[in-house]
């Protein structure tokens, strides 16, 4: 091979390598589970400094940006509030005691802004529904992150539909509005890419199930039924966490958090490859799971949670669990043998041995509440609050806070992060945020 042919092979595949590492195509990263690799991000900011430029977004919704090249998609909900009246004759049938919101109509729509200069390409109306379910007032009706590939973007709602959108031409491609449940509290599941499938959780007080869509239709590749047993209350038996994919064994494996119990599945046919019991009442699960060194991670939710260390090997089994301030939202991070999680509120951020669950330290950040996943990115964790906070510290066994963000808004959402910027969305706008050139 000649120098000059080795030097254009070598280019393009780092260009290659390079287009594939600045894309950030679901929610939490292309692993899922919050790492950048970027060592030159933001470290501190507010409305004056390190902001490139906001955008304001219509609608309301708290799934996050995710990125392909240069353009950047989110969803959201416009909604119709329906009356007093209709509203009290319809949460009859509700079977729970949450603080609940209701509406007339909503319409779900898929924007695209350019990640350059921020300026809207695309802002394409979905589909709609008529007396939609009820959504508790800390969610929205487009919580879900969508996925991103290249010429292809999966917008998922739950039990309001699924939908497919050539990211060029804007033009909706497929929908299906088949696979329904009772949320209860509104969608909150995000789906996750596998081969030429999209797999997601339907975990509603009436039925649970995990489900796959053939990418190229949207027709259904294959449905699981929950298999473990759950408390009678239609309440206690609902979910709203995202699974992971994990090679296990020299196996690919769907792990997924449903209620009182942590599952694997075959994500290419959706058998049932093992379960474990949490031993603990947990339901409602937010927090996503990560996985790392021979292990698994996950939060059991309410009522109480659990933090569980589960052995991945031979027999999954729980090695190790932790019980104080474990949040029932905020997703868990891993790194270089170190747990890291917020609890909902007061800002108590905890750090774990990973493998044996013993604490390595337990400190205070900015208080509040917490919903979004924190991310890591060159040994520095980013979190974020409610009240549009965001908290540095330095990751590791030493406690240490370089810079505490405040910007307008609520922060719902987590990041996506791209070429050195981060996108982070508000109720209000999306930020881009970047050092200053």
């Amino acid at each position: 091979m000649s120098r000059l042919a080795f030097c254009i092979i070598f280019f393009l595949i780092n260009i290659k390598t390079f287009a594939e590492t600045s894309n950030w195509t679901q929610w939490r990263g292309a692993n899922g589970q919050g790492h950048s690799h970027y060592d030159n991000l933001a470290v501190s900011w507010n409305e004056k400094k390190n902001i490139t430029w906001r955008v304001e977004t219509k609608g309301r919704g708290w799934s996050s940006p995710v990125i392909y090249n240069d353009q950047i998609w989110f969803t959201s909900a416009e909604e119709s509030l329906a009356t007093e009246e209709e509203a009290r004759e319809r949460l009859k049938e509700n079977t729970g005691s949450q603080p609940l919101t209701l509406l007339k109509s909503s319409k779900f729509y898929a924007t695209c802004i350019d990640k350059k200069s921020g300026k809207v390409i695309h802002s394409i109306s979905l589909f709609s529904v008529d007396k939609p379910q009820w959504v508790h007032r800390f969610n929205s009706y487009a919580s879900p992150t969508p996925i991103i590939e290249e010429g292809r973007l999966y917008c998922h709602f739950g039990t309001y539909g699924t939908a497919c959108v050539d990211t060029e031409s804007g033009k909706v491609l497929w929908k299906n509005l088949e696979l329904q449940c009772m949320h209860e509290n509104g969608p909150g599941s995000c789906p996750v890419p596998y081969g030429d499938s999209i797999i997601f959780h339907m975990d509603g007080s009436d039925v649970q199930y995990v489900a796959a869509l053939n990418k190229t239709d949207g027709s259904l590749k294959w449905k699981t039924p929950r298999s473990g047993k759950m408390n009678s209350n239609p309440q206690l038996k609902k979910g709203y966490s995202t699974p992971i994919i994990i090679n296990r064994n020299g196996k690919d494996e769907l792990i997924s958090a449903g209620a009182n119990w942590l599952y694997s599945y075959d994500p290419k046919i959706g058998s049932e490859n093992w379960k474990v019991n949490y031993e603990v009442l947990g339901f409602s699960n937010v927090a996503r799971p990560v996985s790392g060194e021979g292990m698994i991670y996950v939060a059991t939710c309410f009522m109480r949670s659990q933090m569980l260390g589960i052995s991945s090997g031979k027999s999954p089994e729980i090695v190790w669990r932790y019980k104080k301030g474990v949040p029932n939202t905020p997703s868990p991070l891993l790194s270089d043998g170190l747990l890291y999680f917020v609890g909902d509120s007061g800002g108590l951020v905890t750090c774990l041995d990973s493998k044996t669950g013993e604490l390595v330290w337990s400190e205070r950040i900015a208080s509040g509440k917490y919903w979004s996943a924190p991310f890591i990115a060159n040994g520095k964790i980013y979190f974020h609050n409610e009240d549009g906070v965001t908290t540095v510290i330095q990751g590791g066994k030493k406690f240490k806070i370089l810079s505490e963000n405040k910007i307008e808004g609520k922060i719902m959402s987590s990041v996506a992060i791209s070429d050195g910027a981060i996108y982070l969305r508000t109720d209000k706008a999306i930020y881009k945020i970047e050092n200053e050139r």
